[in-house]
């Protein structure tokens, strides 16, 4: 460790990995991290901690399962499926299955990772080498070869919080809200999350290791919507959702106590996944940012009654506002919940503890950093 005089030292990557390799790493949640840096300042909480859980259980329907199975005799190519309730279409391989997560996906992983056996109906592209042009059969974890869950959005700076200026019920991409001004649903827990903990996702990259639903996952590249430069506070913290990564992860390392399916009223199915991923406290300046207040942390009210690829924002509402449970905009009033699960969250955070100290969980650096550049391109008319 280097350090200048009257200063916190400055840690490396390389001074974190010995003191886990000789069991001194010290770890705590976000939470826990928060309140030593309250209780006992901040200097004696960034001397007492190496490493900081961050963690979230958020709703996605971003996200698909890569299925790769065994051929069949005489072999089929498959054009189209239907595993349980999930329906999709054949992948590169002959016998690998694509299933989007909002087509059924998250039910048939949920009951698959339960261990039932789901009914699949194969139909084939016929051709001399794939005669088979259908197949019907039952399908196991187990008799799966291989499997991975994708995704395309899994860590994102920050959220929103949805609501609708529209009469009725509008769907949002976590569940309906109600309108005109009723009701409101937040995307993001706030303090502790792993965007909110970790400003710019400068920890996170290619080959970053994460911990989704209690088995070892990787960072694959930028997310979809990955916004590196959005409006920031003082001390660097995304305003609205910014930077966000994709995630990939072995299928069968998956455990069901950290994962959910869940079916939205639209007949779509979603996917709540809880995530934790390790902070590398190497300066003091990463130690403010964590200790950060959910007073001073703020997410955007978006309408989505009004259909524009670019929604009305009239305000931002305090995270400290928003865990009350109702928020107010002028004379209105809305109730507020969350699209995302406290619970789940903080489990997995204590289990990643566990295995950052016992180190059988990986401390990395990721390979390369996201990108710089942004990703999302709106899609216009042809003139």
């Amino acid at each position: 460790m280097s350090s200048s005089r009257g200063k916190q030292p400055n840690r490396s990557e390389f001074d974190l990995q010995q003191l886990q390799g000789q069991g001194d790493l010290q770890v705590r949640t976000a939470a826990e991290f928060r309140e030593l840096a309250g209780s006992h300042g901040l200097e004696h909480a960034f001397e007492h901690t190496h490493v900081v859980v961050a963690s979230e259980a958020c709703l996605t329907q971003q996200a698909t399962l890569i299925l790769h199975l065994g051929p069949s005799d005489p072999p089929i190519r498959i054009r189209q499926f239907r595993l349980g309730r999930a329906e999709g279409s054949g992948g590169h391989g002959n016998t690998d299955l694509v299933v989007p997560i909002n087509q059924g996906g998250a039910t048939a992983l949920a009951d698959l990772l339960a261990g039932q056996a789901l009914p699949l109906v194969l139909s084939g592209n016929p051709s001399r080498q794939q005669p088979k042009l259908e197949l019907e059969t039952e399908l196991r974890l187990d008799q799966i070869a291989a499997g991975r869950l994708l995704l395309h959005r899994a860590i994102s700076e920050n959220g929103v919080v949805a609501f609708s200026s529209r009469e009725g019920i509008t769907p949002t991409p976590w569940g309906p809200v109600l309108g005109p001004w009723s009701s409101a649903l937040i995307s993001s827990p706030g303090p502790g999350s792993i965007g909110l903990s970790m400003p710019g996702l400068h920890q996170l990259g290619l080959g970053s290791p994460v911990l989704i639903a209690g088995a070892l996952g990787m960072v694959s590249g930028p997310g979809s919507g990955h916004q590196p430069h959005p409006k920031r506070s003082a001390l660097g913290h995304a305003l609205s959702p910014g930077a966000c990564c994709a995630l990939e992860v072995d299928l069968h390392g998956l455990k069901p106590q950290w994962l959910r399916a869940t079916r939205l009223p639209d007949g779509s199915t979603g996917l709540l996944v809880a995530i934790a991923a390790p902070v590398l406290l190497l300066g003091l300046e990463q130690a403010q940012q964590l200790a950060v207040s959910a007073s001073d942390l703020e997410a955007p009210l978006i309408d989505y009654g009004v259909p524009r690829r670019v929604r009305p924002s009239p305000t931002s509402v305090s995270y400290a506002d928003l865990a009350r449970g109702s928020i107010r905009w002028g004379e209105h009033r809305l109730h507020a919940a969350p699209a995302h699960s406290p619970r789940l969250a903080a489990e997995l955070a204590v289990e990643l503890c566990t295995q950052l100290r016992k180190g059988t969980f990986p401390l990395r650096m990721p390979l390369a950093p996201l990108p710089e550049r942004s990703s999302p391109r709106g899609l216009n008319e042809r003139p």
